[in-house]
């Protein structure tokens, strides 16, 4: 069974991603980070890898996507609280992320979402199981 995610996404300007997922509150793994990738750690289980484009190239023979004008995938995680995805989301704008959709709140489901500097999605939740409708 699978243990760990990997997400890659590629980024066009490095520091620039690093800084603003460390904004986010991921921290680096200097172990899997050099001058074209940095491993950014969302929690002992879930990676981001941040490549650049010519080295994300080397995993693909398929056109790197443009996330500031396709979907290809919306990234989705679980977190603690409503107020943990309200604070995280306020942050990732603040770093320099766009909000892409409006917050909503389904009772037993609240979620939010931003898009990071090159444009991909993040779809941030939090569900209260006691509170699911049978």
């Amino acid at each position: 069974m699978t243990t760990k995610i990997f997400i890659n996404l590629p980024v066009k300007d490095l520091q620039k991603s690093m800084d603003f997922y460390t904004k986010v509150g991921f921290t680096v793994n200097p172990q899997f980070t050099n001058e074209f990738a940095a491993c950014m750690v969302i929690n002992e289980s879930m990676f981001v890898m941040l490549l650049t484009y010519g080295h994300f190239q080397h995993f693909t023979k398929k056109e790197i996507a443009d996330a500031t004008k396709t979907t290809q995938v919306l990234i989705a995680i679980d977190v603690e609280s409503k107020e943990k995805v309200i604070e995280l989301v306020a942050t990732a704008k603040s770093a320099g992320g766009d909000i892409y959709m409006e917050a909503a709140d389904h009772g037993w489901m609240y979620q939010h979402s931003f898009a990071d500097l090159d444009g991909h999605q993040w779809e941030l939740g939090y569900m209260d199981m006691s509170k699911m409708p049978h």
